[in-house]
C-alpha cells in the first residue's frame, strides 16, 4: 500500500519529536554534568582553602605594650578606648546623636586597626606533598568553578 502525502507528514513529524526528545535529554544530561562538576570544584576549593588556613598560625601583641609608636610617642592601648567611651556618653547626652554616632564609629574603627595591626600570621612548617594537595586542590577546584560559571551556553 503505497505512503500518502499525510503518512509522509506523520512520519517526518514522529522523526523530528524523536530528535527534539534525544536532544532534550542530552542537554540535561549535559546540564547534570555541569552542576556535579561546580559542585566538586566548590568542595575542592573548600577542602584546599581548609587545609591552607589550619596551617597558618594567628597570633598578636596587642595586650602587651602600646598601640603604635611614633618617634618617641606611644599610644597606650587603655587611651585607644577614649574615643568609644566618649561615643557613648554622647548618644545619652546629646540632642543631636549624628556626633555620638560619628565618635563611636572613629572608636570602633581605631580599636579594630589597632588588633589588626598587631596581629601576626606565621606559616607552620609542613611537608612538600601536603603543600601540594592543599594548593593543588585550591588550583584545581577553582579552576571548575570558574569554568563552569563562565561557560557559553
Amino acid at each position: 500500500m503505497p505512503k500518502t502525502t499525510k503518512d509522509k507528514e506523520l512520519d517526518k513529524m514522529y522523526k523530528d519529536l524523536l530528535e527534539t526528545r534525544d536532544g532534550a535529554r542530552a542537554s540535561s544530561k549535559d546540564e547534570g554534568n555541569r552542576l556535579l562538576k561546580f559542585f566538586v570544584g566548590l568542595l575542592m576549593l573548600g577542602g584546599g582553602l581548609f587545609m591552607i588556613f589550619q596551617n597558618i598560625d594567628v597570633s598578636s601583641s596587642w595586650g602587651g605594650g602600646y598601640f603604635f609608636r611614633i618617634g618617641g610617642f606611644g599610644l597606650p592601648n587603655g587611651l585607644i578606648m577614649l574615643p568609644i567611651i566618649a561615643g557613648i556618653a554622647m548618644l545619652f547626652l546629646m540632642d543631636r546623636k549624628i556626633f555620638g554616632w560619628v565618635v563611636l564609629s572613629i572608636g570602633i574603627v581605631i580599636v579594630l586597626l589597632s588588633v589588626m595591626m598587631t596581629t601576626h600570621l606565621r606559616w607552620r612548617t609542613t611537608n612538600a606533598y601536603v603543600f601540594i594537595v592543599m594548593f593543588g586542590l585550591v588550583a584545581a577546584g577553582g579552576g571548575l568553578v570558574l569554568r563552569e560559571l563562565f561557560r557559553k551556553n
